[in-house]
């Protein structure tokens, strides 16, 4: 069986939100639970993430480029593709 901090359960709540065809950054979600300064922190939630209702792929660093991904990172890119998110060069292409 896995656990989950009341962190990380938090993390999930704000990435089960972001809907498909948008991204958030790891700083984002950070922010949006009042908890500035961890990104990382966010970061190392998800990746502990086995809950297929949580879309972690949606999660991006702050600086556009797609950040890592249980599956790699091609997968990813793959993923976020098909959701209609633009990427170049390993960034997301906002319009």
């Amino acid at each position: 069986m896995i656990f989950s901090t009341e962190f990380q359960k938090r993390v999930y709540e704000v990435v089960k939100k972001i809907t498909r065809g948008k991204v958030l950054s790891y700083q984002e979600v950070a922010f949006r639970l009042n908890k500035p300064g961890a990104a990382r922190a966010v970061g190392n939630a998800l990746n502990r993430n086995f809950n297929k209702d949580v879309p972690c792929h949606r999660v991006i660093k702050a600086d556009g480029s797609v950040g890592g991904y249980r599956s790699g990172t091609k997968k990813k890119i793959e993923i976020l593709k098909k959701e209609g998110i633009k990427i170049k060069g390993g960034r997301v292409i906002h319009d």
